[in-house]
C-alpha cells in the first residue's frame, strides 16, 4: 500500500512539475552524453595508443650520394643490432615514390607536384624497446651515408596530444553541464516540496517519517536521470552509426576501429551515475528544506 502510494505521489508530482522534469530529463542527457563521449574517446585514444606505438617505426634516411660500401656498412650494423627487431626494412627511392602515390592518389596536384628524386632512401626499423630511440640516434647520427633519424613516436605523441586535449575539453564540459543539472535537479525538488507544503506538513503531523517523505521526491529525481541516461545512450548509439560508422568511415585507415562493446558498455555505467547523481542530489536538497 505504501509503494502504491509513493509511486502514485511520484506519477502526479512529474505532471505538476513537467516542464521542468523535461528540462531536467535534457540538461542530464546532455551531461551523460558529454560524460559517456568522453569516456569512450579515453578508451578509444589508450587503444589507438597500444596499436599504433606497437607499430612505431624509426626512419633512416640516407643521402643522394651515398655510395655502395657506405650503404652496405649501415645495413650490416642495423642487422646485428640488438636494439633492432629484424627484419629491417629498406626503401629505395623508386619504392618509396611508388608508396608516395598510392597513400597521396585522393591528392593529385601534390604528387605532381612533388619530384621522385626529392623522396629519400631509407631503412625502417622498429625497436624492441621504443623507449630507447635515443640511443639509436646518437650511435647512428652522423654515421656516413645517413641525412636524418626520425622517431615516428614523436610525431605521434602530438596527434595524441591534441586527442588528449580534445578528451579533456569534453570532459570539462560534461562537469560543468553536470553542474547544471545538479542545481536544476535540486531547484524542482524545491519547486515540487513547496507545491505540495501542505501534504508533506500533514504527513509531519499524523507522524510519518522523512524517508517517507522525502521518497517521492528522491524518485523523481532518480526517473529523470533514468531518463536522461536512456537518451544519452540512445545519442552514443547515433554517434556510432552515423558518425564514426558513417561519416568518419573513410579515416578507419587512420583511427583505430570503436568496437560496440565500448558503446554498450556506457548503457550501465550511465544510468547508475544519473540515477545515483540524481537521487543524492534530491535527498541532500530535501535534507536542508524539510526539518526534522
Amino acid at each position: 500500500m505504501r509503494f502504491k502510494y509513493i509511486l502514485s505521489e511520484v506519477m502526479l508530482g512529474l505532471w505538476r512539475n513537467v516542464t521542468m522534469t523535461i528540462a531536467m530529463i535534457i540538461t542530464m542527457a546532455v551531461s551523460l552524453t558529454l560524460l559517456g563521449a568522453s569516456l569512450v574517446l579515453y578508451q578509444q585514444i589508450n587503444s589507438m595508443k597500444d596499436v599504433y606505438f606497437a607499430q612505431v617505426q624509426v626512419s633512416i634516411f640516407l643521402a643522394n650520394d651515398i655510395t655502395d660500401d657506405q650503404r652496405s656498412a649501415i645495413d650490416s650494423a642495423l642487422k646485428q643490432d640488438p636494439l633492432v627487431k629484424q627484419p629491417v626494412i629498406h626503401e629505395t627511392k623508386d619504392e618509396a615514390w611508388q608508396k608516395f602515390q598510392k597513400d597521396f592518389k585522393d591528392a593529385p596536384d601534390l604528387v605532381a607536384a612533388t619530384k621522385p628524386d626529392a623522396l629519400p632512401e631509407s631503412y625502417r626499423v622498429k625497436l624492441k624497446n621504443p623507449n630507447q630511440y635515443q640511443q639509436i640516434h646518437d650511435k647512428y647520427n652522423g654515421m656516413a651515408g645517413i641525412t636524418d633519424i626520425v622517431d615516428q613516436r614523436q610525431l605521434l605523441s602530438q596527434v595524441f596530444g591534441v586527442l588528449g586535449s580534445a578528451q579533456n575539453l569534453a570532459l570539462a564540459v560534461a562537469i560543468v553541464q553536470g553542474v547544471a543539472a545538479l542545481l536544476l535537479v535540486g531547484n524542482t525538488i524545491q519547486v515540487a516540496a513547496y507545491s505540495r507544503r501542505r501534504e508533506v506538513g500533514v504527513m509531519k503531523l499524523v507522524g510519518a517519517s522523512n524517508w517517507f517523505i522525502q521518497s517521492p521526491f528522491v524518485l523523481e529525481a532518480m526517473f529523470a536521470g533514468v531518463i536522461g541516461a536512456i537518451v544519452a545512450f540512445g545519442a552514443l548509439i547515433a554517434a556510432k552509426v552515423w558518425l564514426i560508422d558513417g561519416s568518419l568511415k573513410p579515416l578507419t585507415s587512420l583511427l583505430t576501429p570503436v568496437p560496440w562493446s565500448r558503446i554498450v558498455v556506457m548503457a550501465p555505467v550511465l544510468l547508475v551515475i544519473g540515477a545515483l547523481v540524481s537521487g543524492v542530489t534530491g535527498w541532500v536538497t530535501l535534507r536542508f528544506y524539510i526539518k526534522k
